[in-house]
């Protein structure tokens, strides 16, 4: 009876310990799950099972680095397609080489279209082609509307979807990602910029002006950091005759922009307007700007700011995670969003060519009535000359000439009556004003050392890589002058995984998350 039971008990061990191993998925069965994910978030869930295979590290970081296998049965020429996330229905339309070959990587261009005011969240996506067709490579042309412009977080979102479908799709050169747009487009370029800059290469705003920001970002989706621009390469056009954006309008911002340290290529077309008539002419300088500026995945550099509602927000390996009230013994940090300005007469309007964008506060052009959005038809009964810049041709009026404006307002025609009486306001000092507290984090990275300065930050993190750190030695990080880290940095396989699966980046794959107190 007792040899029975041991025998019973032995083979019920035994069938166990079978399950169990039957249970445990092979390593090439863990990943090929994890690449037939069709989202971040299932990738996310595929991780788990390579964790349970029991892959080590080093291996586990190879086939991410070699990648997915891509399929030739693909979809090919343009391509619309679709998704629905929690706040709506986002389109999209891909263009596709004919002879897309899944053993090359491709480069992207994100277009961002025009005209978002006239749009609604049920129009098709537009355009159905480039309309700027260039170099070959996958075009991604994206749909905003009213409600949901190219300066809106949902709209950040929303390119991360879209490129997270190509990825998984096509094999995409994630270091040759561009993100370029015309007109509101070209707005949108900007902000992204400012907002999300790691999976891009460079970005190329066309017809666009920086400041329209100011008035055109929702209040909801926080403030702007132009100093953010100084991670990535710009290419901008704009033109002399543009009724909405004129040079004369745009030139003193990109001075500003180009001698506070952003690396930008500005080639101005003196008799355009708001068109794109002189691609022919700039097609192959700007295909050359994207291909001498690939994306440097791990930069030895970042300068990132961010406020709230925004935070946590990440450029590349650096990650703000929450805030603290300034001190007066934080190192002073030089900011691209400080402009001087002349002191001069003003009438307290912004604006591009007839149309107002923003009105200074306690002006000549707010006791008259002015409002952000208004478009001057006439003055005082003499049509506005095409083109002209409003704020330049009222330089022209003596002090105490009587005005009699008429403005399109919300579909209106609106008369507003005063006197031309400029005061001396003082020189504007920022490109965009702050409403809410926010930080700013500097780092150098020289070998193994980390050199930061913070601003206005509590915490932040670091995505330690080993394409960038030895993780063999001691990692350094001295934050404002004073060493808070020092020591080894252990690889963990679940870090890896988490971030490849946000990222889908085989150029930018982390080992470990290192949390950043700055000293108090």
């Amino acid at each position: 009876m007792a040899r029975l039971l041991v025998s019973v008990l032995v083979g019920l061990v035994a069938a166990a310990l079978a399950a169990g191993q039957t249970a445990v998925p092979s390593a090439d069965a863990a990943f090929a799950g994890f690449f037939r994910a069709r989202t971040a978030r299932e990738a996310a869930d595929a991780a788990d099972q390579i964790v349970a295979s029991g892959i080590g590290f080093d291996e586990a970081f190879g086939r991410l680095r070699r990648g997915r296998p891509y399929s030739r049965d693909v979809p090919r020429g343009v391509v619309p397609g679709s998704y629905r996330a929690e706040t709506g229905e986002y389109f999209y339309t891909l263009d596709v080489p004919e002879s897309y070959d899944p053993a090359r990587t491709y480069q992207v261009r994100v277009q961002l279209h025009g005209g978002v005011g006239r749009m609604e969240a049920s129009a098709p996506p537009r355009p159905v082609s480039t309309g700027l067709p260039g170099a070959e490579q996958i075009y991604v042309m994206p749909s905003a509307w009213k409600e949901a412009p190219w300066w809106s977080r949902r709209q950040v979102e929303n390119l991360r979807a879209i490129l997270d479908v190509v990825k998984r799709t096509y094999n995409v050169d994630e270091n040759r990602v561009v993100l370029s747009g015309v007109s509101d487009g070209a707005t949108g370029a900007y902000y992204t910029a400012m907002r999300d800059t790691t999976p891009f290469a460079s970005f190329l705003p066309l017809n666009g002006f920086i400041r329209v920001l100011e008035n055109e970002t929702a209040d909801a989706d926080g403030d702007l950091f132009p100093n953010n621009l100084l991670n990535k390469p710009l290419f901008i056009v704009n033109g002399g005759r543009d009724p909405m954006y004129p040079t004369s309008v745009v030139d003193p911002y990109i001075e500003h922009l180009k001698g506070a340290g952003v690396n930008l290529v500005y080639r101005p077309q003196p008799d355009a307007g708001h068109d794109t008539s002189w691609w022919p002419e700039i097609k192959d300088a700007f295909e050359r700007f994207v291909a001498d500026h690939p994306r440097v995945a791990l930069p030895d550099a970042l300068s990132w700011a961010s406020g709230p509602p925004n935070i946590p927000s990440r450029a590349h390996w650096l990650i703000i995670d929450s805030l603290a009230a300034g001190r007066s013994d934080e190192p002073p940090l030089a900011d691209v969003n400080t402009m001087s300005m002349p002191l001069d007469l003003d009438f307290g309007i912004r604006g591009s060519g007839a149309r107002i964008n923003r009105i200074v506060r306690g002006s000549n052009a707010e006791q008259i009535g002015l409002r952000p959005g208004d478009i001057v038809l006439t003055i005082n009964n003499r049509a506005a000359p095409s083109g002209a810049d409003i704020a330049e041709l009222l330089r022209g009026f003596p002090a105490g000439q009587p005005l009699l404006l008429t403005v399109a307002r919300s579909g209106e025609s609106v008369r507003l009556t005063g006197r031309y009486a400029p005061t001396r306001l003082p020189g504007e000092s920022v490109i965009f004003s702050r409403l809410r507290d926010w930080g700013r984090v500097d780092l150098i990275r020289t070998g193994n050392r980390i050199e930061a300065k913070a601003r206005g930050v509590a915490a932040f993190t670091l995505l330690v890589s080993p394409d960038q750190f030895d993780l063999n030695r001691a990692v350094t990080v001295a934050v404002n002058g004073r060493t808070v880290f020092e020591g080894i940095v252990q690889k963990d396989i679940r870090t890896l995984l988490k971030w490849a699966a946000a990222d889908h980046d085989r150029t930018m794959l982390f080992a470990a998350e290192l949390l950043v107190m700055t000293p108090r």
